[in-house]
């Protein structure tokens, strides 16, 4: 397995069969152009079996943190490391980048992501509520 930060569309057009939703290139155009924005995809040979995003947040009184925005595993490859491999990934970016924490939102009931984030070191945080703001999609 080898894992290499995105740097084009046709990479994430490639890797649609990761993602909830097809990739649309000027949405990808737009997430890769951003400060800020960061994606890795996981490879066996030439094939996308996962990716990681994350995006730095920065807050005037706190500095910068990483937030991992998603993780994706293909089905069948899943329960191999890739995960945990793309989750240090970011983790060593988010250091190397001098930020002073890294966190994910992810649901309770979500048993693989939680194991995966565990591994990798990740801690509970037994404080954290999510409140969210929903509005019209455009597929």
């Amino acid at each position: 397995m080898e894992i290499r930060r995105a740097r084009t569309v046709d990479e994430l057009v490639a890797a649609t069969p990761l993602f909830d939703s097809p990739v649309r290139p000027e949405r990808a155009r737009r997430f890769l152009d951003a400060p800020g924005h960061h994606l890795f995809l996981a490879y066996e040979g030439a094939t996308p079996v996962g990716f990681i995003s994350g995006i730095e947040l920065v807050h005037p009184d706190k500095g910068t943190e990483m937030c991992l925005y998603e993780l994706g595993v293909d089905e069948s490859f899943r329960r191999r490391g890739i995960g945990r491999a793309l989750v240090a990934t970011l983790e060593g970016l988010a250091r190397e980048l001098g930020c002073y924490d890294m966190w994910v939102g992810v649901e309770p009931d979500n048993e693989a992501a939680l194991a995966t984030y565990r591994s990798a070191g990740g801690k509970d945080d037994d404080s954290f509520a999510m409140i969210a703001w929903e509005f019209p999609h455009t597929p």
